[in-house]
């Protein structure tokens, strides 16, 4: 193992041998735990930030999971809408394949525990959110979802004999052996010690990219670590550039900012001006149930002309906020807004990332020995616009079929294996990394701030050296600038039409980053 130049980081000992045959599941969110909990008997560790069930975004969700449960509706219908929502670069095999899956993995959560929102006679309730033809999105106490689901998986990984749990952890660089197969992680405890972890497959579950913008819903850790770890080792990364901007984050202070949920435009409340007029109408025929980017780019049109955006939901949803939407109420009321009364001040913040390291449909990466699920894998599901509440479908499913890969698979144990460990960036300069993200790299871009971000990026480099934040940084403001259209979460207003050739971005680093745009399959 290399270190960085700098003091020696002091060393711990993982409980993990050289050549241990265990998978070894880097993140704890929805995607690291069903995969342990699939992987049954296989024996695996997670490797836990946090006290397993804390600070992973999984948790945060407000939205719920999509399936075609509703007796009118499809697995080719949800495959479509998804298809159609992004804009071109969805894969359509992928859609239809995570699609099917959805209703078999929402019973196993239901298996495990999790208390879906029922109707008076027993069917599991769906909610409408936009751009879904059909209500499909499965609730827990309106939204409590993340919060509910990951609470029984956490219940079930503690109690799994099979499966070890390393908290207060995070993996800072990739192992390879001698013939490029990736052989484990770097890791580093909370004392700043680090040591290394062995182990013949190695699963990225480490979560998005929000906390390097300074307007987020994303947990602040989430800062596309997996992205630079896999990219800098050689690994294909895929569509980076899109970002998705959730339209209505409560524009209250607070960082990260909370969320209020797509759901409640779902039940009918409404964005507004100061004036207290509507204007969604205005931008899309659509309005409020528009998709996501046309609805954070209208929200952003009337911030930047001067005109304040706040979400009403008195009269469509009333008192019924406290009890169908807590999680909103609770954030509402801690920020001094009784949105009972009040309507909620709202902006759009950095939410959801679509691109990641690139993903074949069972989970493998472009490495050998390296495994990818979840918000940092770019399966081709989300294309350029993720369609709501896809995000934890997508990782269930995924999950599933990487278990199902690994599970009695004859993997050989690691080798001698070697990594660097990227070095850290001080909070000043993260800080100025996650302005510089906002405010030219995002609802809105434009080559001139796209190539101001990328050369902000450069001198931070050039003084901290290559910190995984700042090749994260880069993979997604460097794409941005070399995709001249507007499509899905990417918006120019240079370059405003989209393409008539749907293109995806391929960014590698060997012999140094390059990037390729090529046809959808």
């Amino acid at each position: 193992m290399t270190i960085a130049s700098g003091p020696r980081p002091e060393t711990f000992s993982a409980p993990a041998a050289a050549g241990d045959a265990r998978i070894l599941i880097v993140g704890a969110g929805l995607a690291g735990l069903f995969l342990a909990l699939r992987l049954a008997p296989r024996p695996c560790t997670i490797i836990s930030p946090a006290p397993l069930g804390q600070a992973a975004s999984s948790a945060w969700a407000q939205g719920g999971l999509a399936a075609a449960l509703h007796p009118q509706d499809s697995p080719d219908q949800h495959a479509a809408d998804t298809v159609v929502a992004g804009a071109g670069l969805v894969d359509p095999a992928i859609a239809q394949l995570i699609a099917e899956d959805g209703p078999k993995r929402v019973r196993d959560l239901i298996e495990l525990g999790v208390p879906f929102d029922r109707t008076p006679d027993g069917q599991l309730a769906l909610s409408l959110e936009a751009a879904h033809s059909h209500p499909r999105v499965a609730r827990v106490a309106g939204d409590l979802a993340g919060k509910a689901i990951m609470g029984a998986l956490t219940a079930a990984v503690k109690a799994a004999g099979h499966i070890r749990i390393i908290e207060h952890a995070r993996a800072v660089g990739l192992l390879q052996d001698a013939n490029g197969r990736v052989a484990g992680a770097i890791l580093k405890d909370a004392r700043g010690r680090t040591s290394t972890f062995t182990s013949p497959e190695t699963v990225l579950c480490t979560g998005g990219s929000g906390g390097l913008f300074r307007v987020t819903t994303n947990p602040p850790q989430a800062r596309g670590d997996a992205l630079a770890m896999a990219w800098s080792i050689g690994a294909v990364i895929a569509d980076p550039e899109f970002v998705q901007f959730h339209p209505t984050a409560m524009d209250v202070g607070l960082d990260p900012s909370p969320l209020a949920t797509e759901a409640l435009r779902g039940e009918g409340a409404i964005l507004v001006d100061q004036g207290g007029q509507s204007f969604m109408s205005r931008y899309h025929e659509q309005a409020e149930l528009a998709p996501r980017d046309e609805v954070a780019r209208a929200i952003h049109t009337e911030l930047s002309e001067g005109r304040k955006v706040f979400l009403d939901t008195r009269e469509a949803i009333g008192d019924h906020i406290k009890d169908h939407f807590p999680t909103v109420f609770a954030a509402c009321m801690a920020a001094g807004i009784d949105p009972r009364q009040a309507t909620i001040p709202v902006a759009p913040a950095m939410h959801y990332h679509m691109g990641g390291i690139l993903s074949d449909t069972w989970g493998r990466s472009s490495l050998n020995g390296l495994s990818v699920c979840g918000e940092c894998s770019s399966t081709g599901a989300h294309g350029a616009n993720r369609l709501a509440s896809n995000s934890l479908l997508e990782a269930v499913v995924m999950a599933a079929r990487i278990a199902d890969r690994l599970r009695d698979s004859d993997l050989k144990t690691a080798g001698e294996s070697h990594g660097d460990l990227p070095a850290d960036i001080p909070d000043e300069a993260l800080q100025q990394v996650r302005q510089h993200m906002a405010t030219k790299c995002g609802v809105v871009r434009d080559a001139a701030q796209l190539t101001s971000v990328v050369n902000e990026i450069d001198a931070l480099e050039h003084t901290h050296g290559p910190a995984r934040t700042l090749i994260a940084a880069r993979l997604i403001a460097s794409s941005a600038l070399a995709r001249e259209e507007s499509r899905g979460g990417h918006f120019r207003s240079d370059f405003p039409e989209t393409n008539t050739d749907p293109r995806r971005t391929f960014v590698t680093a060997s012999p140094k980053m390059t990037q390729t745009l090529e046809p959808v399959s």
